[in-house]
């Protein structure tokens, strides 16, 4: 498969991860060469006022960088510190293209109109369908933190 852009971002917290975050982050990787992935800060964790505990950002980056060594794509990464929504993508040649889920499409919005207001070119915006569970609804850390279901999308 050709790949549609060199350098996709996405940004995520990644807690509890969980099957939606593999199969968004290979979904990345389908579109682009090499992924640069914004890994919230506990700083940021905090100010976005989870509804529930989350796991420190060193627990986060191990089990993230685990994941990508495991499917051979921790080279063709860039894993970076956010502290806020916006990372690295208000500055110049930095990526193509956003990944993002139809959950965080506005804040990739929010992107391109800052980009907008800098005098710089729009993102692509790539938009990934979110992962269910077997209820068929949407998998998220939130729904594992309340016992509703596991890592992989199966109903507790």
């Amino acid at each position: 498969m050709n790949k549609r852009f060199n350098t996709v971002a996405v940004g995520g917290t990644f807690d509890e991860f969980h099957k939606g975050h593999k199969i968004f982050l290979l979904k990345a990787f389908e579109v682009g060469e090499k992924v640069l992935v914004g890994l919230s800060s506990d700083k940021l964790v905090k100010k976005l006022g989870k509804p529930h505990r989350t796991a420190s950002y060193q627990q986060r980056l191990k089990e993230l960088k685990a994941f990508l060594h495991e499917h051979d794509l921790l080279e063709k990464t860039r894993i970076v510190l956010l502290n806020d929504v916006y990372g690295v993508t208000l500055s110049k040649g930095c990526v193509e293209a956003l990944v993002v889920s139809k959950e965080t499409e506005s804040a990739a919005a929010k992107i391109n109109k800052e980009r907008k207001k800098l005098g710089l070119p729009p993102l692509h915006i790539v938009v990934i369908n979110m992962f269910t569970s077997e209820n068929h609804v949407p998998l998220s850390t939130t729904r594992i933190h309340r016992g509703e279901i596991d890592r992989e999308g199966h109903l507790l």
